[in-house]
């Protein structure tokens, strides 16, 4: 699969990332230099994996029966440390059903598998760059 970012140049920095079907906006701050027209690329990078947490936990619900309602992961970023190579998120999953605690543990547990979790903490990244 290939993931396009192009340009916008109607604003400093924004670029439309371009996924499947899908678009999405993409900017820097105005601190930073951008329009704040979307998030950065660190917004992303956090919101994959709440996204993977809240999509791993349903999926997994539905597969075992377990009568989740609703979800909601909140991530915070902790980047202070990011320049001396420690990135910190800290995600809290919001759950409601009438679940058991051992079943609302279950899917604690099974949220801490989702992919996006294992390739940020487990899994070596090899990226290239080239001209075209």
């Amino acid at each position: 699969m290939t993931i396009k970012a192009i340009r916008d140049q109607s604003l400093p920095m924004r670029h439309i990332v371009h996924v499947r079907d899908h678009i999405i906006s993409a900017d820097a701050s105005v601190e930073e230099g951008g329009g704040d027209a979307g998030p950065s690329p660190h917004d992303l990078y956090d919101a994959a994996l709440s996204a993977c947490k809240a999509l791993t936990v349903v999926w997994y619900a539905r597969h075992k029966g377990i009568p989740l309602e609703h979800v909601e992961v909140s991530t915070e970023r902790d980047a202070s440390e990011e320049r001396k190579g420690v990135y910190r998120l800290a995600a809290t999953l919001h759950l409601t059903g009438e679940m058991t605690d051992a079943q609302r543990q279950e899917l604690l547990a099974v949220a801490g598998k989702c992919p996006i979790h294992k390739l940020m903490t487990a899994v070596t990244t090899e990226i290239t760059t080239v001209l075209a």
